[in-house]
């Protein structure tokens, strides 16, 4: 054998060595080919429906944000029909509560001076004057100073 006839057969068995490896690495490639086809088929299988739950899942979310939000219109509908009923509450009776107040106070301060033995004057003109001193009175307490809270609280405080 010649020089150029081993190195011919050193190059057929080293391509016949590289095919061969090259065979086995395509037919494990092949397999995993196979492997990775069937995986996919089912992760598509599974992801269809949970697509479908997780969509099903947002509707109902949205439709109880929307049941939610008229819910949360209804309150602030009734919020402000209660503030505008205390408000007309307190417009209608916070005048005559306070005059009922002042009233009170002078009945009490008129009684407590009859029992404190204080008779009431029996010349007309006296009785007269006396009249007009507790209309001023009760004018000076139910004057308008201020708002509705502070004239209560000053008639009640007395």
């Amino acid at each position: 054998m010649s020089v150029g006839e081993l190195a011919g057969l050193l190059v057929a068995v080293f391509w016949a060595v590289l095919v061969t490896l090259l065979a086995v690495v395509l037919v494990r490639l092949s397999k995993v080919l196979r492997e990775a086809t069937v995986l996919v088929s089912a992760v598509t299988e599974q992801a269809v429906p949970l697509l479908t739950d997780a969509s099903a899942a947002v509707r109902s979310a949205n439709e109880q944000l929307e049941r939610v939000d008229e819910i949360t219109a209804n309150v602030q509908d009734a919020a402000a029909n209660a503030n505008a009923l205390s408000s007309t509450v307190a417009a209608t009776l916070g005048g005559p509560l306070v005059k009922m107040a002042a009233f009170s106070y002078g009945v009490r301060k008129a009684v407590s001076k009859q029992q404190a033995g204080v008779t009431l004057p029996q010349q007309p003109a006296e009785r007269d004057a006396l009249a007009r001193m507790i209309r001023a009175e009760v004018r000076a307490a139910t004057a308008p100073r201020g708002g509705l809270v502070s004239r209560i609280r000053r008639a009640v405080r007395g």
